[in-house]
């Protein structure tokens, strides 16, 4: 009897700390999702994502690592250490932040992206990374245009499946040639051999008086 009871009593405080820490969690959970990074949203300031920072370690709600993360790695794309030692130290630990929440909750295409922009920026090997977030769902126009520019500039353009993925990117972001024109126009003059060619075989296709413009830079 006294066995049940002490059972009865544990199990009350465990389910009483997970009620608190799940409302906690509400409280300090940053309001920045990882397609924000690539739509210019700026993150929260470092003292906000300090509160949810600490409540990461000891927590298994996707959307607060997912949020946190996205945030984390937005503010050292954002707003940069000015050293090298110091740049190198916030990726890592973007990085980690990320690969926690995706290890949690993986069908999150843009975090995928996350993860690979921060590889990209360091000089990793991002081709997995980036394949991940084809593979996980479909993501806004900002996101996909984020890719283009990811994949055309890494040796992510080297992969077969991933250049097929990206066509339909790149379609996207032609579709809103108005907005995205001038922004194709600089990928193409940052991307790789492999990417330009990427780029100059899809829009060849899908627009070819802008593939004659391309062709210009």
């Amino acid at each position: 009897m006294i066995l049940l009871r002490v059972i009865g009593i544990l199990t009350a405080i465990v389910l009483a700390l997970h009620a608190g820490i799940a409302f906690y969690g509400d409280l300090v959970r940053p309001n920045f999702h990882a397609g924000d990074l690539f739509s210019g949203e700026i993150p929260p300031d470092k003292a906000k994502l300090a509160a949810s920072g600490v409540l990461t370690s000891v927590s298994w709600d996707g959307d607060l690592l997912a949020n946190y993360a996205a945030a984390v790695a937005a503010d050292i794309l954002h707003r940069p250490s000015t050293e090298a030692v110091g740049r190198a130290g916030e990726n890592k630990a973007a990085q980690s932040a990320v690969v926690a929440a995706l290890k949690v909750s993986p069908i999150r295409p843009a975090l995928w992206l996350t993860l690979g922009t921060l590889q990209a920026q360091t000089g990793q090997a991002a081709t997995p990374v980036v394949k991940m977030s084809y593979l996980t769902g479909s993501v806004p126009i900002d996101v996909a245009f984020s890719r283009v520019r990811t994949v055309t500039s890494s040796a992510a353009a080297t992969d077969d499946e991933i250049k097929l993925l990206a066509q339909s990117d790149i379609r996207s972001a032609l579709a809103n040639r108005s907005r995205y024109e001038p922004l194709l126009i600089a990928a193409y003059v940052q991307a790789t051999p492999q990417g330009k060619s990427l780029l100059l075989e899809t829009t060849k296709a899908a627009d070819p008086k802008f593939n004659e413009i391309l062709r210009r830079y």
